[in-house]
């Protein structure tokens, strides 16, 4: 899925483990962030703004590295 692979890929987090239908991403910076990511085969736009919003990821540099590929 593209919503795991951008932040895995691009921006420096890590698939840290799978529980269910959810896999889970952490990144080191100047502290540790743990995203969860739904994986489902659509994901609605509310639910995609959170799970940038918990990796740090703005919307605008997700739409460019989607649009890159």
């Amino acid at each position: 899925m593209k919503i795991v692979k951008i932040p895995v890929k691009e921006f420096g987090s890590e698939a840290s483990r799978q529980k269910g239908s959810h896999a889970i991403l952490k990144k080191e910076s100047c502290r540790k962030i743990v995203t969860v990511i739904p994986l489902h085969s659509e994901v609605k736009k509310g639910t995609l703004l959170g799970i940038l919003r918990l990796a740090e990821i703005s919307k605008e540099d997700f739409l460019k590295k989607i649009v890159k590929r």
